[in-house]
């Protein structure tokens, strides 16, 4: 198949771009230590694998032209996650599954692209997609019976009141009205004296982080793991409140891929 031209650039723009034709949305993870990536490391990071696997990506015009990049729902830093997200332009069609194998060539082990759909015209906001996270959280030292106690408890409350220092200061906010899900198991994958919690949380603003989540089990119930918790975001997208679940972002995209 011949891959068309260009669409010529807008010669009224100061320092005229192409034109984007198409829009991709990736999904990408962040593994073992590449969960201290900062978001904004990764923009970097991101953006030099662009340019080395070639990728005709669209900038913006005017005088400082930017590439055509926007994140959504980027986890906290040191959180590991297996659904991250971005949209790219390009200024040509791209098979995306070619976009997904160069770009995952061109970063890091670690940070691993895991899916690339191009984006079905009309489909709406990909944010607005973003209702809800599905966190796992590892607790070392945590007993199944300790975790569930503290979860039996959270649950049981009205509101749990954390404090967070944000951009604008110390914050106070109710982190038992975001939770969707929360429950307690062990694993077979990690040591007997470590507790996993399984927690759907909905996202709003304040964000409800899994630490606040921790923090209030902590508050409410004494939970205190013995080493640094590890969360890993198993999931994002549109939530069903019902069954407590968080369903494929990329579902209403897929027949354009």
């Amino acid at each position: 198949m011949t891959i068309p031209d260009p669409a010529p650039a807008n010669p009224e723009a100061p320092n005229p771009q192409l034109p984007t034709v198409q829009k991709l949305r990736i999904r990408y993870a962040k593994r073992g230590r590449l969960r201290f990536t900062s978001h904004r490391d990764f923009g970097r990071a991101f953006e030099r694998a662009v340019r080395r696997a070639g990728v005709p990506i669209a900038h913006s015009s005017g005088f400082t032209p930017h590439p055509k990049i926007s994140y959504a729902g980027a986890s906290p830093t040191g959180a590991a996650s297996e659904a991250e997200y971005l949209e790219i332009g390009v200024v040509r069609p791209l098979e995306p599954q070619k976009v997904a194998a160069v770009l995952d060539a061109a970063l890091p082990p670690g940070l691993d692209i895991l899916e690339v759909v191009a984006v079905r015209e009309g489909s709406g906001s990909f944010a607005d997609r973003l209702e809800a996270s599905r966190w796992r959280l590892e607790l070392p030292g945590v007993t199944l019976e300790e975790a569930q106690r503290a979860v039996e408890a959270f649950l049981a409350a009205d509101e749990v009141q954390v404090e967070r220092m944000t951009k604008k200061g110390l914050r106070t906010f109710d982190t038992r009205s975001a939770v969707v899900r929360l429950e307690s198991r062990m694993s077979p994958d990690v040591q007997a004296s470590c507790a996993i919690l399984d927690l759907v949380v909905r996202h709003g603003t304040p964000s409800v982080r899994p630490d606040d989540v921790l923090a209030g089990l902590r508050a409410i119930a004494g939970l205190a793991p013995s080493g640094a918790p590890v969360a890993t975001r198993m999931a994002q997208g549109p939530l069903d409140a019902q069954a407590g679940t968080v369903g494929d972002p990329f579902a209403p995209d897929r027949d354009a891929s």
